[in-house]
């Protein structure tokens, strides 16, 4: 008797693997044009912590990367390039309408390509989002190709990967920080999260009302929301479309790099084509089943899945949750989670210069700028994401945690006094474009988010006032 294998494929989810496809290769675009750009003066051989020192004690199996065979700075350029173009080429949909096996190849080859840059990248690439593009891409390399339906196990494997993440930030707040429990913790949040957008000064300004159906609307989001998932349609539809609107909301009020771009684009694996409506009709249909080996590899990848989320699941049912957390070097169902504690006050380094001979506060000192990171009270915060600042994220964690950067901080101040151009292309104007400083010191500040009368009397965005030294003025010599 023939068994009726119609279940398996996923005929009636073409837009859904067409947001998934285009939306990570995207990101993965992004990832790699990121490293191009900011890896060399970061962890190059040059860095602030070089790659070649690190893998000097650091064995394959623990961290597996193209970079154990030698590092050199034109390698990693060779290695970011080659997955940028592999990537660009998966956002036109090259390689889709090319054979089964080659389409897979494209995304194995970002996949290997990206988890060798991760792998070596220290603190700079100790992010959860890392992390979510390499679970999220490997799983996309058995979505298939514009020929065959993609296998309906593996956009399973999607919502299971959304499901982790959603619960997993939801169950972390709800442990943690009380202000999660009395509705809070959006009174200081827009005000003291990592890198402010152009909006979170208004989202700030919220009555408090509103902040507190913010919380609510993000613990339904994220505590109520996902189990949706795996409900029959159009329940699944619904919870899915909930939370995309919730990563939108937190897209359009804070840079949190490619982290809601990609929760919105695994998310859609619970979007039938009837929830697109008429769209669906543009994506030419593919055929009403795939190959048997094709089959076979979606059940392997789905068995590997299910033996490997025994550590995340018990993560998430324990008592002492980890967040943001790879159980394997090949950073494969991981746990993630996202402010479980949130800060009241906001305090920035900021980092100064002076060629006066003399480094009293009777010279005359220059601030250095970041891109990202709040600076000039005057200027309105940017809107970056999902770009990667990795530079102006570590200076946030700085003031909450000095010795986090006791490794990488001292190296950026001898950088920056010998007016290195690699590590300068990775921050504002330079104040020391025609001669170094001969000394440099940081200097904490405490800032907050003007009023209404304040922002109307001077233009400012933000009032900051001194709140201690950090790193007192050191010279070159010294």
């Amino acid at each position: 008797m023939d068994v009726d294998w119609s279940w398996f494929w996923a005929a009636d989810y073409s837009v859904a693997r067409f947001v998934i496809e285009r939306g990570i290769a995207l990101i993965y675009l992004l990832a790699f044009v990121s490293a191009l750009h900011q890896f060399p003066a970061l962890l190059g051989e040059r860095g602030l912590l070089p790659v070649p020192a690190h893998l000097a004690y650091l064995p394959f199996r623990r961290s597996p990367s193209l970079f154990h065979l030698g590092y050199t700075d034109r390698r990693l350029r060779l290695v970011a390039g080659g997955g940028a173009a592999i990537s660009a080429l998966l956002l036109a949909g090259v390689p889709q309408a090319l054979p089964l096996p080659v389409t897979m190849a494209a995304w194995l080859a970002c996949w290997i390509l990206y988890l060798s840059i991760v792998n070596v990248g220290q603190t700079f690439y100790a992010f959860g989002w890392e992390s979510l593009l390499l679970e999220a891409g490997f799983l996309t390399i058995f979505l298939g190709n514009a020929e065959v339906p993609a296998p309906f196990l593996v956009l399973l494997l999607f919502r299971w990967l959304t499901f982790r993440v959603e619960f997993g930030a939801g169950l972390i707040k709800m442990r943690g920080d009380p202000c999660w429990r009395d509705l809070t913790c959006m009174r200081y949040h827009h005000e003291t999260q990592p890198m402010p957008g152009p909006l979170s000064w208004w989202f700030h300004r919220l009555p408090g009302r509103l902040h507190r159906l913010e919380v609510v609307g993000n613990h339904v989001a994220q505590l109520v929301m996902p189990f949706g998932l795996f409900l029959p349609q159009p329940f699944a539809a619904v919870a899915a479309a909930a939370m995309i609107l919730t990563q939108g909301y937190l897209m359009v009020s804070g840079n949190y790099a490619w982290l809601n771009a990609l929760t919105i684009v695994i998310a859609a694996s619970a979007l039938p084509d009837a929830a697109f409506g008429p769209l669906a009709g543009l994506l030419p249909a593919a055929s009403a089943d795939g190959p048997g080996w094709f089959a076979g590899v979606a059940l392997a990848v789905t068995a590997l899945v299910v033996v490997l989320s025994w550590w995340p699941g018990r993560n998430l049912l324990g008592r002492r949750q980890l967040m943001n957390y790879s159980f394997n070097p090949l950073h494969l169902v991981n746990t993630y989670g996202a402010f479980g504690s949130i800060t009241r006050e906001r305090y920035e380094v900021l980092v100064e210069g002076t060629r006066d001979a003399s480094p009293g506060e009777e010279a005359e000192w220059r601030e250095y700028a970041f891109i990202g990171k709040p600076g000039d009270p005057r200027r309105r915060p940017r809107q970056v994401a999902p770009y990667h600042l990795r530079l102006d994220w570590l200076m946030w964690f700085v003031p909450l945690s000095p010795a986090y950067a006791a490794d990488w901080l001292p190296r950026l101040v001898e950088k920056l006094l010998a007016n290195d151009p690699a590590i300068l292309r990775l921050m504002g104007p330079n104040p020391f474009a025609d001669a170094p400083p001969r000394w440099i010191r940081a200097r904490l500040f405490r800032y907050r988010y003007t009023t209404w009368h304040e922002r109307r009397q001077t233009g400012a965005w933000w009032i900051r006032e001194p709140a201690g030294t950090l790193l007192p003025p050191v010279s070159a010599g010294g």
